[in-house]
């Protein structure tokens, strides 16, 4: 039997005490899940910790197939390829004035490994994930490309070479749901997406479509390899200079510049998608031939960078009669909360649901 792995965004408006999910029953949403603890806060939502409760079996097998009927819906017009880099959807529904979604709870975002990796990606780093960052889904542009929303599969369930994109609150149909034709071309846009990673084009006010996406990312790109890029730390009175200033320093710096001392292939992809029409559907595939060939010119034995952080922390405890485990050496890459059920007794459905993985709950702060 398959065990349900889930995870869970919880949205609605605000509540009095965030421990307080649904002023009924503090610290359960649903019949189902139990809330552990708040894990982090947001602009837009608060991030809360949880497990599965135990549930009896027909409970279980009913979930089971509201699961599958999910999965079903979401494959349609989606390849497998497109699939592994979105987060699986389990359950969605209301509790109390809460809107809440059933998620798959990821390992670490790709800014976390950045900072524990020195601040600095390898080329065979950046190539392995370039190569699956550089697409867009189901007619959607991002719109917030940073690496933050960028995080990896868990070690635990072998999934640890998977990007996953999430957060997609910023993100937009580039084409008419209906009439299939794409949005129109505008200016004088505000500002969307985090400056340090958004093209030239949004900074300049213009609509964005794919181009923006795939400029973004290139930016993010250059980030991993070089450490920082060119426009950060600029002084500036206010947050409205700040961004004129950083657009206005991404279109002095020439892309061979930007780029100078790392694989060609990554200044040709820059300039490519600079070059790109409004309308344009960039080409993924050449894209992801270029960063294919970067890869495929690395030590073929040599492991990514988080996995040698890994490798190292396993060599020491080797060393260490008694050593404390290293919080990367978790499953998630960090220390599982007090309560999660590791190993639940039994062997029937509801223990192993119970013995499944952590949920996340997000509150959501919008007015």
């Amino acid at each position: 039997m398959n065990q349900i792995c889930p995870s869970a965004v919880l949205t609605g408006r605000p509540v009095a005490k965030s421990e307080d999910l649904t002023g009924e029953r503090p610290g359960k949403v649903g019949e189902h899940y139990e809330v552990l603890r708040k894990i982090g806060e947001g602009s837009f939502g608060i991030i809360y910790l949880g497990i599965p409760c135990r549930l009896v079996d027909d409970e279980y097998r009913a979930y089971k197939h509201l699961n599958a009927r999910i999965n079903e819906r979401r494959k349609e017009g989606l390849d497998s390829e497109l699939l592994k880099g979105i987060p699986q959807a389990y359950h969605y529904g209301q509790e109390a004035i809460f809107n809440y979604m059933i998620l798959d709870y990821l390992g670490p975002s790709l800014e976390d490994l950045f900072d524990r990796c020195g601040r600095r990606f390898s080329v065979k780093t950046t190539s392995f994930l370039a190569i699956q960052m550089a697409i867009h889904r189901e007619e959607l542009i991002y719109r917030d490309i940073k690496p933050d929303n960028f995080l990896l599969g868990r070690a635990e369930k072998k999934d640890d070479r998977t990007i996953y994109v999430v957060d997609f609150g910023m993100a937009k149909h580039y084409v008419h749901p209906q009439t299939k034709q794409h949005i129109p071309y505008r200016e004088k846009k505000s500002l969307s997406g985090t400056a340090r990673y958004m093209s030239i084009n949004t900074h300049l006010g213009r609509e964005q479509s794919r181009r923006d996406d795939m400029e973004a990312l290139g930016n993010v790109f250059m980030y991993f390899l070089r450490g920082s890029l060119p426009w950060q730390g600029l002084k500036a009175r206010d947050n409205r200079e700040k961004y004129e200033k950083i657009g206005q320093k991404k279109q002095m710096i020439h892309v061979e510049d930007l780029c100078m001392n790392y694989p060609e292939q990554f200044a040709q992809y820059v300039a490519y998608t600079r070059r790109l029409a409004f309308e344009e559907e960039p080409d993924y595939e050449v894209c992801r031939s270029w960063f294919k060939t970067v890869y495929d010119q690395q030590d073929p034995n040599e492991p990514l960078d988080w996995e040698k952080l890994v490798a190292g922390v396993s060599a020491l405890r080797e060393s260490r009669v008694g050593a404390q485990p290293h919080p990367i050496d978790t499953g998630t890459y960090g220390p599982e909360p007090a309560g999660h059920p590791h190993s639940a007794g039994g062997g029937d459905a509801a223990s192993e649901l119970a013995a499944s993985t952590l949920l996340l709950l997000r509150v959501d702060l919008s007015k």
